[in-house]
């Protein structure tokens, strides 16, 4: 991707659309007024419509994405005349999987990859990363005229600008991105059924619209998948967005944060089980909810005086070394390392995987602080939240700086955090969640998840016990990612997220 990119996201989005079938609204934002459309299960009927023309929809992988985002298209498209077909490659390990969803050969909704995309009208991308940048220029040559390509994530765009390549001529291209992990797409959609507004936001991007129906039909695929709001972005903004996330507040830093965090209440003197309860119970249990019902501001402002004391201490401290690392990694995936990283972490990697993270002995004290919580939810410690809170916060203002709309902000740093991801850690683990996230993430947060660690520890942890600094708490205070945040929380599901332990 061009090095320019991180200085030209300013002019990415035009966070406004209208539409022919649903109807947006305007959403207050702090850098003006964005359009979002709400979803729900009462815009279904109007399906048919937004999908015109499409009478096949073709889901390329059953991964994460692909796995939920099928099923959730199948079922919301019921009693139409628009088939979801699963396409995989020949003798692929997931095709029993997709058997036992009900995809199969003798229905017709189960064939190669390649049969699915020359039968389709729209076609979903969603296999892994790595196999779309090897497979994608024959899924270009199989496609029908007019085809509609669908993307869930940015990726492919920037695999093709380090490579020259382009995506093909006279087909629309949308994206529509969910804000959280298949499972969670899953599992919200289902409990939208019985809780209304309950799903997954996604964001949606047109890339190329020939025949002036994108906007339409990528707010069908989105109200499908059960979104309770959609708004708009850009494939550039997307895919820098969505990378740099997974890389800090999303996963990486949030694996540096709770390792750094036991190791200093253990050389404190604490036994390993309250070690864990004090630094990973607390992220994403009790701090991830708090955030998400009373916001960032909220959490500071539910603690005692002398917590509020240490968690301004542990903010400022924490705030600037996390606000570089983000910038760090900013940099390095507009300039496309990161997907160089991807590509040829993919070739070492086809002859062993990578080695777990959850051997590590911080892993070894979860079962008995898990059994712990029968009796009660771990105390919100200030001091973790200090440091997790600055690093969520650094991430919303270097986003911010570099242009990115509001909505995009608050949901890649805040919500897809604090509504999918985090209470899926919370019921497996940080540790296993490195350990089975996608590849590209996995990657990226083996990459700056140490990072984070190393910074938290030689730099964060001992600024801990100096005074905090009033400018930056001032500028926490009067930041506008918290009238952000509850703009957002407003069309957001007053609900507690469905979490399956169970769920792999």
């Amino acid at each position: 991707m061009d090095p320019t990119a991180s200085a030209t996201a300013r002019a990415l989005a035009d966070t406004t659309f209208t539409s022919d079938i649903f109807t947006p609204e305007p959403l207050a934002m702090p850098g003006g007024d964005e359009t979002v459309l709400r979803g729900g299960r009462h815009l279904f009927p109007l399906l048919p419509r937004a999908f015109a023309g499409v009478r096949r929809i073709g889901v390329i992988g059953w991964g994460s994405q692909g796995r939920a985002q099928a099923r959730n298209l199948r079922d919301s498209l019921a009693g139409s005349d628009i088939r979801v077909t699963v396409g995989l490659r020949p003798g692929s390990a997931s095709a029993a999987d997709a058997r036992a969803h009900g995809f199969t050969e003798e229905n017709g909704t189960l064939g190669t990859m390649r049969e699915v995309v020359a039968a389709s009208d729209l076609v979903l991308l969603l296999i892994a990363d790595a196999a779309l940048a090897e497979h994608h220029t024959e899924i270009f040559a199989a496609l029908r005229p007019g085809a509609v390509i669908g993307l869930s994530h940015g990726f492919l765009l920037a695999h093709l600008a380090e490579t020259g390549g382009t995506l093909p001529a006279g087909h629309p291209v949308i994206a529509v991105c969910p804000k959280g992990m298949g499972d969670s797409v899953r599992r919200l959609y289902e409990q939208g059924a019985t809780t209304e507004g309950a799903g997954i936001n996604s964001s949606f991007a047109v890339g190329a619209d020939p025949d002036g129906r994108a906007v339409d039909l990528a707010l069908g695929w989105s109200v499908a998948l059960g979104s309770p709001y959609t708004f708009r972005t850009t494939l550039e903004s997307e895919y820098l967005s969505d990378l740099v996330g997974e890389r800090a507040i999303l996963l990486g830093a949030v694996h540096g944060l709770v390792e750094a965090a036991w190791q200093h209440f253990r050389l404190a003197g604490d036994d390993a089980v309250t070690a864990y309860a004090r630094s990973c119970e607390v992220v994403t249990g009790p701090l991830a909810r708090a955030i998400s019902r009373v916001g960032l501001d909220g959490v500071r402002d539910g603690l005692d005086p002398a917590g509020r004391e240490e968690f301004d201490r542990a903010y400022t401290a924490a705030y600037r070394p996390a606000r570089a690392l983000v910038a760090e990694i900013y940099d390095e995936v507009a300039a496309g390392v990161e997907v160089r990283g991807v590509l040829l972490a993919e070739r070492r990697l086809a002859e062993g995987g990578m080695s777990p993270v959850g051997d590590s002995p911080m892993w070894a004290a979860a079962p008995e602080a898990h059994a712990r919580r029968a009796s009660g939810e771990t105390a919100i410690d200030p001091l973790t939240a200090g440091l997790f809170v600055a690093t969520m916060v650094a991430q919303v203002d270097e986003f911010a700086e570099r242009g990115h709309p509001w909505s995009e902000i608050v949901n890649e740093s805040v919500i897809e955090a604090v509504d999918s991801l985090l209470p899926y850690m919370h019921a497996r683990d940080v540790a296993f969640m490195v350990d089975n996230c996608s590849r590209t993430a996995r990657l990226g947060t083996r990459r700056w998840g140490p990072r984070f660690l190393a910074g938290y520890q030689q730099t964060v942890l001992p600024a801990v016990s100096r005074p905090a600094d009033a400018a930056l708490l001032a500028a926490f205070e009067g930041n506008p990612v918290h009238p952000a945040l509850r703009a957002a929380g407003r069309l957001r599901p007053t609900v507690d997220i469905s979490v399956d332990a169970g769920v792999g």
